[in-house]
């Protein structure tokens, strides 16, 4: 597993955290940040990670606009916080981040909705971010 891809599985354990617990996004990347400098092993997947969370904490508003937009027939209070965590971090990427292509983005983000999210997630989000990038 490439450490780009580690590091998304990392943002979408931050991201869900936050969202399950109702907690402050930047505290728990801070208490995450502390962590991982005690794990120097780890340090190549921590720095994207973090990279993907500042992400989307500095375009919360905007990729969450996004989402609803293009999420047919789906509020963001109806989906899975999985679901949630795992289309921030793909329109994050898609928008915002020019050194991964969208249908990379599209395809980790799947990837991690099959792994981690009900049986119909993949589907959901890779039609969502299919929309977001064709529009963008």
């Amino acid at each position: 597993m490439s450490a780009r891809s580690k590091a998304r599985k990392r943002a979408l354990d931050i991201l869900f955290q936050a969202d399950v617990r109702g907690e402050d996004l930047p505290a728990i990347l801070a208490a995450e940040a502390k962590r991982a400098a005690n794990e120097p092993a780890r340090e190549a997947s921590w720095l994207y990670a973090r990279e993907i969370v500042d992400g989307v904490i500095d375009n919360r508003e905007a990729i969450d606009e996004q989402i609803t937009t293009f999420a047919k027939d789906w509020s963001l209070a109806r989906m899975p916080a999985v679901d949630r965590a795992v289309l921030r971090i793909g329109v994050w990427e898609i928008l915002y981040n020019d050194e991964v292509p969208a249908a990379v983005a599209i395809d980790e983000a799947i990837e991690l909705a099959k792994e981690f999210s009900t049986d119909d997630s993949g589907s959901f989000v890779h039609g969502v971010l299919a929309r977001i990038a064709r529009s963008s």
